[in-house]
C-alpha cells in the first residue's frame, strides 16, 4: 500500500522526502570535494584540517558524500519497508545541518582540535543509526535490521579513522573497514534492487529467463566477500587474503550473471545497475592479484575499482532511479542521465588506467577527477528541480 508521504506536510518540498536534501547536497559535495582534492594532492592548496590531504580525501568520500547518499536512500526506503511515515520538515532539516556541521568540523579541525572535530563528525552517523533502528523496530520489520549492520560498521570505521589519523599520523585499518562496510551494504541493497528492477523490466518487455531469486548462493557470496574483507583488514594483502579476494570475485561474477542483466540491455536504468555491480568482482580480482603479485599489481587499482567504480557508479545509478521514481517522473534515462552515466564510467576506467600507465598518470588522474566532478555536479544541477518542487 502506498504511503501518504505528504499528507500532513506543507513545508518546503526539499524537506518532504529524505532522499531530496541528502541526494542533492551529497552529490554536490562529491563533486566539490574532488575538485578541491586535486590541488591538495599536488600541493597547490591547503586546508585547515588536521587530516593529511589524502586522509581528508578518503574520509570525505566515505563519511561525507557517501554517508549523505546512504542516509537519503535509507530514509526513503525504510518507510516503504515498515509502513511508517517518513521523517520530514524540521527533524530532517536538523539532520542535514548535523551532516553539514560535521563536514565543516573535519575540514577546519586545526581550529577546533581533533577531538571536538571527531565528536561532531560522529554525531551525524550515530544519530542516523539510532533513528533507523527505532523506525525498523517500531515497524516490527525485524528482517531489515541486517541492512543497518554495515552502517554501524561505517560508524566504527569513522571513529577509528580519527583515532588512527591523530595517533599515527595517517589512517590505515579504518580505511579498509570503511570500504568493507560500504561494499557489503551495496551487496545487500544491490542484491535486493538489481534483480527486482531487472525482473520487472523483463516481465514487461522481454519474457523468458528471469533473475534467480535470493538463495543460499547469494548468502555464500556475501559471506565469502566478508571473509575476504576480514583477511584484508587484519593482514593487508597477502596470499590468504589474495586467494579469498579471487574466490569472492568468482562468486560475485556468477551472482551478477544470475541476475540476467544481459537480457535487459535496452533499458539504460537497469543496465547501469548491472555495470555498477560489475566493478565489485573486478575490484576483488585486482586486489587478489595484488596479493599474489605485488610487484605487478598495485592495490590502488582494486581499491579504486571498488571506490570510483562500484561506489561512484552505484550511488549515481540508485540516486537517479530513486529521484525519478519518487518525484513522479517516467523511469527513463534522458540525455542528461546518459551523459552522467558516461562520465562516471569514464572516471572509473581512467582512474584504473592511471594505476597501469604510470607514464600517463599525471594526465589520467586529473581527467578522471574532472569527469567525476562533471558526473556528480551534473546530477545535482540537472535534477535539482525535482528536489525542489512537489511531487507531480
Amino acid at each position: 500500500m502506498a504511503i501518504p508521504r505528504l499528507k500532513h506536510y506543507q513545508g518546503p518540498a526539499l524537506l518532504s522526502y529524505g532522499y531530496r536534501p541528502f541526494f542533492l547536497f551529497g552529490s554536490l559535495y562529491a563533486g566539490i570535494s574532488i575538485f578541491l582534492w586535486l590541488p591538495l594532492f599536488y600541493g597547490e592548496l591547503s586546508i585547515a584540517s588536521q587530516f593529511a590531504p589524502v586522509d581528508w580525501h578518503i574520509h570525505e568520500m566515505f563519511f561525507g558524500f557517501l554517508a549523505a547518499v546512504v542516509t537519503g536512500f535509507l530514509f526513503t526506503a525504510i518507510p516503504n519497508w515498515t509502513g511508517r511515515m517518513p521523517i520530514q520538515g524540521t527533524p530532517l532539516l536538523l539532520l542535514v545541518l548535523l551532516w553539514a556541521i560535521g563536514r565543516a568540523a573535519v575540514t577546519f579541525s586545526s581550529y577546533i582540535g581533533w577531538l571536538p572535530a571527531m565528536i561532531v563528525d560522529l554525531i551525524f552517523l550515530a544519530t542516523i543509526l539510532v533513528v533507523l533502528v527505532n523506525e525498523i523496530i517500531a515497524g516490527k520489520n525485524w528482517q531489515n535490521l541486517k541492512v543497518l549492520m554495515p552502517l554501524g560498521l561505517l560508524l566504527a570505521a569513522n571513529a577509528g579513522f580519527h583515532l588512527e589519523a591523530h595517533y599515527f599520523g595517517l589512517s590505515d585499518i579504518s580505511r579498509r573497514v570503511a570500504m568493507a562496510a560500504v561494499i557489503l551494504l551495496i551487496m545487500l541493497i544491490g542484491g535486493r534492487i538489481i534483480p527486482s528492477f531487472t525482473r520487472n523490466w523483463l516481465v514487461r518487455n522481454n519474457p523468458g529467463r528471469l533473475p534467480v531469486p535470493f538463495n543460499r548462493f547469494d548468502v555464500a557470496a556475501i559471506v565469502i566477500a566478508a571473509l575476504a574483507f576480514v583477511s584484508w583488514i587484519v593482514t593487508d594483502l597477502a596470499t590468504v587474503s589474495g586467494f579469498l579476494m579471487l574466490l569472492a570475485a568468482a562468486f560475485h561474477f556468477i551472482r551478477l550473471f544470475r541476475w540476467a542483466g544481459y537480457r535487459a540491455l535496452k533499458d539504460p536504468l537497469v543496465l547501469v545497475l548491472h555495470l555498477s555491480y560489475l566493478f565489485i568482482p573486478i575490484g576483488f580480482t585486482l586486489l587478489g592479484l595484488a596479493g599474489f603479485f605485488p610487484d605487478f599489481f598495485s592495490p590502488l587499482a582494486g581499491i579504486h575499482a571498488l571506490g570510483t567504480g562500484a561506489i561512484g557508479s552505484m550511488t549515481l545509478s540508485v540516486m537517479l532511479r530513486a529521484t525519478l521514481g519518487h518525484s513522479g517522473q517516467p523511469l527513463r534515462a534522458g540525455r542528461s542521465a546518459k551523459f552522467i552515466f558516461a562520465f562516471i564510467f569514464l572516471a572509473a576506467f581512467t582512474r584504473l588506467a592511471a594505476e597501469f600507465d604510470i607514464d600517463q598518470y599525471n594526465l589520467l588522474l586529473p581527467f578522471s577527477a574532472l569527469v567525476w566532478f562533471l558526473a556528480f555536479t551534473g546530477f545535482s544541477i540537472f535534477y535539482a528541480p525535482l528536489f525542489l518542487r512537489k511531487k507531480s
